[in-house]
């Protein structure tokens, strides 16, 4: 999304989850979750399944922090 308060938000690939997942021997429900119709999640093209990994810039520290989110369908 294109607007100056929405965090970088990307896609990864499965090769870059497996890696995210045993790096933290977690699991993807472990992850807090989005999903598949939040605007970001249709802006980016994920589907239920995918991890998002999410940049915010901090104006406190040097480094820039990175979330992750775990994208499923929403309950009717």
């Amino acid at each position: 999304m294109l607007h100056e308060l929405v965090p970088k938000h990307y896609l990864l690939t499965k090769e870059q989850s497996q890696q995210l997942l045993e790096k933290f021997k977690i699991t993807t429900n472990d992850l807090p979750q989005m999903f598949e119709k939040d605007p970001v999640a249709i802006a980016i093209g994920a589907k239920e399944g995918d991890i998002i990994k999410i940049v915010r810039d901090s104006h406190t520290t040097v480094k820039s922090v990175d979330y992750y989110r775990y994208v499923k369908k929403e309950k009717v």
